[in-house]
């Protein structure tokens, strides 16, 4: 059976100390050096044997020696030049028989387009995202790669938080109702600081997803036109809160009621299809 030797501390320390490189809070690098994290996150994802995934910042490649084995190919993205550079060598060192698998592409995951990925088609997305940044690359990728089925990323714990948070709770916004549009999410668990690289000083979390069809035909701009302008007041109810989107109050409130929805309602209270039915109400 194909394997790999996955990266430990000393490994991790040593492959930067050759490539002369400390982590970086611009480019949001805090790299794993916890075998037993990686296996666990590979192992969360569900991945199929035919699943083709898309790594976002795959640093030293701690994560990408435990996907190697489990996946018919690895897509990583990697905007550092330097780790993108490396990154071959160290599976070629690490898993000499599956380096077949991997290609790499030095990109910012924020521009990355489809055909930029040469290959099999993605599949999945597992990775560390940078946290900085993770809510619009995620919401990136799932609108650029449709044939993303599911994924599992770890986040700021508070972000995977939002992100999973259902309509009426306390955290649910503008990511969780945006990442509703592509797909079910659910928190699948905490991630200890001391695992990374250099140690964060926030909490991680593991945020997973499956893929589902979209609630509506219509432009997918145009339903996040009104999840913007509605948590953009979230503390109003929707007849103000839309008016600047439908043009007046009153015709906030005509197109609320074209929907089925309560004029006074707030925007945490609604669902995707909910923002779905304002959208395709919007007065001409």
């Amino acid at each position: 059976m194909n394997d790999a030797r996955l990266l430990g501390p000393a490994e991790v320390r040593g492959l930067a100390e050759d490539l002369g490189i400390r982590p970086t809070k611009k480019l949001g690098q805090n790299f794993v050096h916890d075998p037993n994290t990686v296996r666990r996150i590979v192992k969360s994802a569900d991945l199929t044997p035919d699943d083709v995934v898309v790594e976002v910042g795959p640093g030293l490649g701690s994560l990408t020696l435990a996907l190697l084995p489990a996946v018919a190919a690895v897509h990583a993205v990697e905007i550092d030049p330097v780790l993108a550079q490396r990154l071959p060598a160290t599976v070629a060192e690490f898993a000499p028989a599956l380096a077949d698998r991997l290609t790499v592409t030095t990109a910012d995951a924020m521009r990355i387009r489809a055909a930029d990925l040469h290959g099999p088609v993605p599949t999945a997305i597992v990775a560390n995202l940078p946290y900085n940044v993770g809510v619009p690359v995620l919401l990136h990728l799932l609108a650029e790669l449709p044939g993303i089925r599911r994924g599992l990323v770890m986040v700021q714990a508070e972000v995977a938080d939002r992100l999973a948070a259902p309509p009426g709770s306390k955290t649910y916004g503008v990511p969780s109702a945006k990442l509703a549009w592509f797909a079910a999410a659910r928190r699948a668990g905490p991630v200890p600081r001391a695992v990374f690289w250099p140690v964060p000083n926030v909490d991680s979390g593991l945020l997973s997803f499956t893929a589902r069809e979209a609630p509506s035909d219509l432009p997918r701009a145009d339903v996040f036109a009104v999840i913007d302008a509605a948590f953009a007041h979230r503390r109003k109810a929707l007849r103000s809160a839309l008016s600047g989107w439908a043009g007046s109050p009153t015709a906030a409130e005509a197109a609320l009621r074209a929907a089925g929805i309560d004029p006074l309602t707030r925007a945490e209270q609604l669902g995707i299809a909910d923002f779905a039915r304002i959208a395709a109400a919007r007065p001409a």
